[in-house]
């Protein structure tokens, strides 16, 4: 069973080893979901998602929202940012029946990457 939560923040950025518009200082309103995969509890729930809401903004959205991504993450490319998010909330967002499986990051409204635990798995 997968249980998602969505997010949002704002951020500037350059992509500086990219050549074209992007290149230049620029924001956006990224748009981000996580993806929790799991067997409900006791109480019926795979993770509370007030808990994984906390966790998120705790460790994510108070360190990105209103910054200038290049100082956090190198190349800040949406797929870079997706890494970065989910390697930061890897340890926090798992316990004995559920783990975090899957971030998404938005740089528009119709442009997305997505981070998979596969993903991580693959880069050892």
């Amino acid at each position: 069973m997968l249980l998602k939560r969505e997010f949002s923040f704002d951020a500037a950025h350059r992509l500086e080893r990219y050549h074209g518009k992007c290149e230049n200082l620029h924001g956006h309103t990224y748009r981000m979901s996580v993806e929790i995969e799991g067997s409900p509890d006791a109480e019926g729930m795979i993770v509370d998602f007030a808990r994984v809401k906390e966790t998120v903004d705790r460790e994510v959205v108070s360190k990105l929202d209103h910054s200038y991504l290049n100082d956090t993450v190198r190349q800040p490319s949406a797929e870079n940012i997706a890494r970065f998010v989910f390697e930061r909330l890897e340890p926090f967002l798992k316990g004995p029946n559920y783990s975090l499986s899957a971030v998404q990051v938005w740089e528009t409204p119709r442009s997305s990457v997505i981070f998979r635990r596969a993903d991580m798995e693959n880069r050892k």
